[in-house]
């Protein structure tokens, strides 16, 4: 009757031990993953914002600047007026913005990148607290003192 308990209770280990490495563990780097995509376009923002202030407080309205065209091949650009700026807004759409339109859609999209960010955090809380409780779970049928 001992050797068919001990038999349940490394099938029961086994299953718990294959939904947290198949399921939760990848469902987690995933999560992880989507929030620093999230960071990184929030970075964007923050100094494509910073960009539009110096240039504002700068009373910079013609620039010249180098642009890379890919694979470090650079050429130099002038901007005749600056006061009008293309942005990415997403799906491969750019469109013309003044400074202070783009500064207000910037805010805008900052504080949704904020939503998404804090969504994606709880997010991996959650899955890391399922993870430690399919391996207190574990712990337990195989009678190991907590640590």
């Amino acid at each position: 009757m001992e050797e068919i308990d001990a038999h349940l209770r490394q099938e029961k280990v086994k299953k718990f031990e294959d939904f947290v490495d198949r399921r939760l563990k990848p469902d987690l780097v995933k999560a992880i993953a989507q929030r620093d995509k999230v960071f990184q376009q929030q970075k964007v923002f923050s100094d494509l914002k910073r960009n539009i202030e110096s240039l504002e407080n700068n009373g910079v309205t013609r620039l010249r600047s180098m642009v890379n065209l890919g694979s470090e091949v650079y050429v130099q650009a002038d901007v005749p007026d600056t006061r009008r700026i293309f942005v990415d807004i997403g799906l491969g759409f750019h469109v013309e913005f003044t400074w202070s339109e783009a500064l207000e859609f910037i805010s805008v999209r900052e504080a949704r990148l904020a939503r998404q960010i804090d969504e994606y955090t709880h997010l991996i809380a959650n899955i890391k607290a399922q993870i430690k409780m399919v391996c207190e779970g574990i712990r337990e049928l195989l009678q190991i003192p907590a640590e």
